[in-house]
């Protein structure tokens, strides 16, 4: 054969291929490094801000489920004490004394009563750390300042009158709302000034007491400086370098970790803030961001992450929905500095960046002097090996500094020298090949046909098996009659024999010329019946012979599927195959039938294989009997009657498109290990020649493959088994049988 020269081509050094890749692979790995890094810190920095702001709401949370529950046990202890009798709410001065005991437990800025004539008494903290008692009595003309407010000893006994004012108690809110609504609420937040006293901002709790009749006694309150919410936010971590607010739901400000207050004093009144008026430009950016993105604030029912820009800097928020049983609904805001978490991660960048052009300075000079000292041996190999592609095959290679390269020295020469044998055995092995090749083609070929027909022997005896079911079906149903019609004409040939002995004889014996016998016998021709009776029992009893050898072929038939691609009524077919399996729905002396819950909708006719369409219904409700039959050997009679055996069959139209037919029963249902197995072939649960394990194999086939449809299985042990089958109803193209 004569070898003719290959084209040139250009290509690269060996050299640069050396360097290039080298170099190439350093930096798009520092690189890559480097940029995994910048993003896998930048995606710590967001999970690191994400955790800390969560343990803030949740510490916040927190302290406000404490905090703020405070009122509420308060007044619960006070409200039962009176109710139990324990405090006597006409010693308005003792009630008073108690409170002020109760003050000295519990952080709280005014504990009170208020009693339904008007009348009440209360103590107070206004400076956080003197503690008074208030006295009211009912409001008169005369006694327009009705409170007495009393400095007290260290046994809470009252010593002075403090002040004195008016206390219009019946109309205050803490007293009205409480009364109002009728059990323990929150009082909307109120402030109070005094230029004696630090600014009096709180939260009040109320709730309303009876007695035995249900008639109001009073309302006892509590109530809790909001201020402190403010001071223990500033405490927190966060609080160094983020901001940490509690709005209502309008926006109002509750609390902050500014050092600014929440609200403000103009003309001796304390004003309250919305937090985008506060005067600190970090809480009032945040706030305003957050009503441009959620104008409705009462919308928010879930933890809400936002990223905002302030003032050119962003900031992580989150907020965090708030409430309590007595009506607090607050939300609780964190927002923390983008910068305070990126400033180290900007320099790692740009430390991994300088890294990376020092990296490839050195990885470029170390691949030149890399190159050159494995190109050369390279190159001589590359000569060599041209030498032996174009028949030199005495072709050797010298010894090379390097390792490697000397040991593939060495295996190469080693090569050479096998090469040439190598050739010859390789002829010889060629022919061996080949001829073991074609003896296993051979093989492979008989092998395959064996498979292919003991799949359709199975497949075939499948089909065999379902049409046997219709078969028993029909000679159970026809066999009954056919053999009692059969049976008695019979005996109808022999009683008709001994009548005509008996009318023969009796004309023989007792000849008579009696005018009205005579012309009845010629009215019902008495000769042509006599003749004609015995021949059309001669034909009925060939007729009933004829129908017992029909039934008899039948059992012996064989069947084969010849079903075609048509138009059908799939109730039609759904009705044929219960009919078939009538003998085993109906009752049994040892059960009760089988009832079938036919829910049909308004199907159109449909594309299909009708025969194995059939067969599939067949093999669906066989298992469903089957498993009702299992129920009912292991139930007595009378659980059978309680709960008789059903089979519920629906079908509908899905999108305009699919035909759904669902067939379910009350059965033991299927374990769910076996439920994934249900459409493997030979797999089944049933006894040892009661099944071949390939109904419902063959049966997802029919539908998958033959209609493009689906069958799914769905059971709950204990309640029963449901087969849904899916086909559309006009099919792409028809398919094969």
């Amino acid at each position: 054969m004569k070898i003719y020269p290959s084209r040139k081509v250009r290509g690269f050094s060996l050299q640069l291929v050396l360097i290039f890749p080298f170099v190439l692979q350093v930096f798009g790995i520092v690189g890559l490094v480097g940029y995994m890094s910048f993003k896998n810190g930048e995606k710590a920095v967001n999970d690191l801000a994400d955790q800390l702001m969560e343990r803030t709401s949740s510490e916040v949370n927190q302290h406000l489920d404490a905090y703020l529950s405070i009122p509420h046990k308060v007044i619960q202890i006070n409200a039962n004490a009176i109710r139990m009798g324990l405090l006597n709410v006409r010693d308005r001065l003792k009630v008073g004394k108690y409170f002020w005991h109760v003050m000295q437990a519990y952080d709280l800025t005014y504990i009170s009563l208020n009693l339904a004539n008007g009348e009440g008494t209360g103590a107070a903290r206004y400076d956080g750390k003197t503690v008074t008692i208030d006295d009211n009595v009912i409001k008169t003309p005369s006694l327009p300042k009705n409170t007495k407010t009393y400095l007290t000893d260290n046994d809470g006994n009252p010593t002075q009158v403090m002040t004195t004012s008016t206390w219009d108690t019946l109309n205050e809110p803490a007293y009205t709302e409480p009364v109002k609504a009728g059990k323990p609420i929150w009082v909307r937040i109120y402030t109070y000034y005094d230029p004696a006293y630090p600014p009096y901002i709180v939260a009040s709790a109320g709730r309303p007491v009876y007695d035995a009749s249900k008639k109001l006694i009073g309302v006892v309150g509590a109530e809790i400086h909001l201020l402190k919410l403010s001071e223990f936010l500033q405490k927190l971590n966060v609080s160094r370098f983020g901001q940490v607010f509690i709005i209502e739901r309008d926006g109002m400000l509750v609390a902050n970790s500014a050092q600014e207050k929440p609200f403000t004093v103009v003309n001796n009144e304390i004003k309250r803030l919305k937090a985008i008026n506060s005067p600190n430009p970090v809480v009032q950016g945040i706030a305003k961001q957050l009503q441009q993105r959620i104008p409705d604030f009462q919308s928010i029912a879930n933890t809400q992450k936002l990223k905002v820009n302030v003032q050119g800097e962003n900031l992580y928020t989150h907020i965090v929905p708030w409430r309590d049983q007595y009506g607090l609904d607050w939300l609780v805001v964190v927002g923390i500095p983008e910068k305070t978490y990126m400033a180290q991660i900007h320099a790692s960048t740009q430390i991994s960046i300088l890294l990376c052009f020092g990296a490839l300075i050195v990885a470029t000079a170390i691949g030149i002097f890399t190159s050159r000292w494995i190109a050369h041996p390279i190159l001589r190999l590359n000569q060599t090996t041209q030498a032996i592609a174009f028949g030199d095959l005495q072709q050797t290679l010298q010894k090379s500094n390097i390792h490697e390269l000397n040991t593939l020295t060495h295996s190469f020469n080693h090569m050479a020298g096998q090469l040439r044998e190598s050739f010859i055995a390789l002829e010889n092995s060629n022919a061996e090949l080949e001829e073991r090749v074609e003896e296993r083609t051979v093989e492979l070929k008989t092998a395959l046909s064996e498979l292919q027909r003991t799949q359709a022997q199975v497949i075939q005896g499948e089909k065999m098996s379902s049409l046997g079911q219709l078969v028993a079906g029909i000679a159970h149903e026809i066999n009954n009659p056919v053999n009692f019609i059969h049976g008695n004409i019979t005996y109808l040939d022999e009683y008709t024999q001994n009548l005509l002995e008996m009318i023969y004889l009796y004309q023989k014996r007792h000849s008579s010329h009696d005018p009205e016998i005579q012309a009845l016998a010629e009215k019902i021709e008495l000769e042509f019946l006599i003749e004609d009776l015995q021949k059309m029992l001669s034909s009925m009893k060939m007729g009933t012979e004829r129908i017992r050898n029909i039934v008899l072929s039948l059992r012996n038939f064989s069947r084969m599927d010849e079903a075609e691609f048509k138009v059908v009524d799939i109730h039609e077919g759904i009705e044929s195959t219960l009919l078939i399996l009538q003998h085993r729905l109906k009752d049994k002396p040892d059960r009760s039938a089988i009832e079938v819950i036919r829910d049909y909708g308004n199907l159109p006719e449909v594309e299909c294989y009708p025969g194995q369409l059939n067969q599939v219904l067949m093999n669906i409700l066989v298992n469903a009997i089957d498993a009702i039959d299992e129920v009912y050997i292991k139930h007595t009679y009378q659980q059978i009657q309680e709960n008789p055996g059903q089979i519920n069959i629906r079908t509908s139209v899905i999108d305009s498109l699919w035909v759904e037919i669902a067939i379910a029963d009350n059965a033991q249902g299927i374990p769910e290990s076996v439920q994934n197995r249900i459409f493997d072939p030979f797999f089944t649960t049933k006894p040892v020649g009661k099944g071949t394990g390939m109904g419902m194999a063959i049966s997802y086939q029919i539908i998958t493959e033959k209609h493009s449809g689906k069958l799914q299985c769905f059971s709950t042990l204990g309640q029963g088994t449901k087969f849904i089958i899916q086909v559309p109803i006009r099919q792409k193209a028809p398919q094969a049988v």
